[in-house]
């Protein structure tokens, strides 16, 4: 055997090695602020301003999650955005996902000009549209209202992008066998092209949980009534100091951690069914 044959698998073996140790790195920095941040939260005030890096509380207390379900509006928060969040990624669910299978399958005039609006808005900064948003809900009469929260959330480019592209990969001729059945153009829409499209209904379902649980701005801008504060809202007041004096690290990484949990936990179980394929659903 020569020595070119016995190398070439060391060589190989030691790049997967250093490779695996190089990913390794990087998850361990990736993951180290989480950890800091749940190690904090456990931390007593005085020892997270002392070690605020350390991984093991010198005294573990859970007296931040105590103050903050019972000193603080966190249930009402936590309440708002849960209701909101459900509200509007239903809402984009259902409006982009007919919205992409108009762009995709439905003929009518213009059609390509409002895909190019579509992608023109995809270009745009939500920064910059804060003002009409404003301005809009304030003319229509539901600012401090959760229609004010919920309905300029409803629809997304993005997400009929997706739907859109997913709708073209998704053959012909399946609709055209419904058609033939008799089927109208919501029918095949709703009990044909929807249920192969799952991929991409939990690739939006995903998007807009996590997009709409973690939205700032458009809150800011929609409401002042305190009663209608969500999570990422409050927690911003609790950034500011608003329950007591001093750097309040373990309040505030609490509150930021129990923000987090939902959005983690959707991910987790819908991430495996974000497959984009239609293998099996015709023979051609």
């Amino acid at each position: 055997m020569s020595t070119a044959t016995t190398t070439a698998p060391r060589a190989r073996a030691t790049g997967t090695y250093v490779t695996y140790a190089v990913l390794a790195l990087l998850a361990v920095v990736y993951v180290m602020p989480f950890l800091i941040q749940v190690a904090t939260s456990f931390k007593t005030e005085a020892d997270a301003a002392a070690n605020p890096l350390s991984l093991v509380p010198s005294t573990a207390t859970a007296e931040a999650y105590r103050t903050l379900f019972s000193d603080s509006p966190l249930p009402t928060w936590f309440a708002n955005s849960v209701i909101v969040t459900l509200v509007v990624t239903t809402g984009r669910v259902l409006f982009c996902s007919m919205a992409g299978y108009a762009l995709a399958r439905v003929p009518f005039r213009g059609r390509a000009l409002a895909f190019a609006v579509l992608v023109a808005i995809m270009a745009v900064p939500n920064v910059v549209l804060l003002i009409p948003k404003f301005l809009v809900i304030n003319q229509l009469a539901i600012y401090d209202s959760y229609a004010g929260l919920i309905i300029p959330l409803l629809a997304d480019a993005s997400a009929v992008f997706i739907m859109k592209g997913f709708f073209e990969s998704i053959p012909a001729s399946v609709e055209e066998a419904a058609r033939i059945d008799g089927a109208g153009t919501f029918r095949i829409f709703w009990s044909v092209v929807l249920p192969m499209a799952r991929p991409a209904v939990m690739t939006v379902i995903i998007l807009s949980f996590q997009a709409s649980w973690n939205e700032l701005n458009h809150f800011i801008v929609a409401s002042q009534d305190p009663g209608l504060f969500t999570l990422t809202k409050g927690v911003a007041q609790l950034a500011s100091g608003a329950l007591s004096q001093g750097t309040q690290y373990p309040l505030k990484l609490a509150a930021a951690l129990l923000m987090t949990l939902p959005v983690a936990l959707v991910f987790f179980v819908f991430q495996k069914r974000i497959v984009n394929t239609t293998t099996g659903a015709v023979k051609e």
